[in-house]
């Protein structure tokens, strides 16, 4: 790929996602809804915009859409409230941003964005992210906008067991969709950048936080590497390093970002110890930085969608 061009992935989750189980109608909103978010960042990268810029605005879009983990369409935890989580870090300076356990904050990419951009830290929670938010004047909501009748009706599926579900639906079926949603891009000066964002995990308890938020689990980008941006169970995710995982094997062993996610995504996620009898799944897009996208997953699905300058948009939810 030519120096000068850009890329750019993103991603609604990984797990679960069968054809049998997708009406027409709703695959094809699916698919417009990754479409809209491709190519929001796609305007930015095409102006000359920086890849941090276009990742954000990318986030942002699946964020507002009902139809993923994060933002607006984010699950209820126990008590019947939202805790969502985000993060963003760019590959030139290694600048990073992260926020866990907001409720009130409509775009928490946009807030992570901030605390790297305009703040002295790289990681804020609960209600001192909160604080943080309105110093810089980051939009807020009542908890009311995030509360939809379909995350609403997975909570009482499962509120008085102690059972967790990481996305879709309050079934024994269909219950392994890992709701995240992320972006990866590199502009035309060779800057790489990632942004993950989520609402957790239906029915969490105790202040419970995933991998997205932390930086080299479900978020990492370098410049000299790659940028990663991870969806799955996040506890497996923290264990690996995943993120930050798939940087090293590049940078020290020289492995190409194909083969370093081939390895982390099939060969070590399965190797950790199981949780409740079940291993470590989920996917991962990433790009190097030459442009050269991958997006991988140990799953039956994810939804995905990914461009390079001057092609088409490739879109996917299943397991080709």
């Amino acid at each position: 790929m030519a120096q000068n061009t850009f890329s750019i992935a993103i991603h609604g989750g990984a797990g679960t996602i069968l054809k049998s189980q997708m009406t027409e109608q709703k695959e094809k909103i699916y698919r417009e809804a990754l479409r809209e978010a491709i190519l929001v960042g796609k305007e930015i990268l095409e102006r000359g915009g920086k890849a941090k810029d276009a990742v954000v605005a990318a986030v942002t879009m699946l964020e507002n859409c009902e139809l993923f983990n994060a933002g607006k369409g984010s699950v209820f935890t126990h008590n019947e409230t939202h805790e969502m989580d985000a993060s963003i870090m760019e590959g030139e300076l290694l600048r990073a941003g992260a926020v866990a356990g907001v409720s009130r904050i409509k775009n928490p990419i946009k807030l992570a964005h901030a605390v790297m951009t305009q703040s002295q830290h790289v990681f804020l929670m609960g209600e001192g992210a909160e604080a943080f938010a309105a110093t810089v004047g980051i939009e807020r909501v009542s908890t009311e906008y995030f509360s939809t009748d379909f995350r609403r009706a997975q909570l009482i599926a499962i509120q008085n067991s102690e059972k967790t579900i990481l996305d879709h639906s309050p079934t024994e079926e269909t219950n392994k969709k890992r709701g995240t949603v992320g972006a990866v891009a590199r502009d035309r000066y060779g800057n790489l950048a990632a942004a993950t964002s989520t609402g957790g995990m239906t029915n969490k308890r105790f202040g419970r936080v995933g991998d997205t938020p932390i930086i080299g689990a479900g978020t990492y980008a370098n410049n000299q590497c790659c940028a990663i941006s991870a969806t799955g169970w996040g506890e497996f995710f923290i264990r690996g390093v995943v993120a930050y995982d798939i940087a090293a094997l590049m940078m020290y062993k020289n492995h190409t970002l194909k083969e370093a996610t081939q390895i982390v995504i099939h060969q070590k996620l399965s190797m950790l110890s199981p949780i409740q009898g079940e291993y470590g799944d989920g996917g991962l897009i990433g790009i190097d930085y030459q442009g050269n996208i991958v997006m991988d997953f140990n799953t039956s699905g994810m939804y995905r969608a990914a461009l390079r300058e001057g092609g088409a948009i490739e879109i996917g939810l299943y397991q080709e």
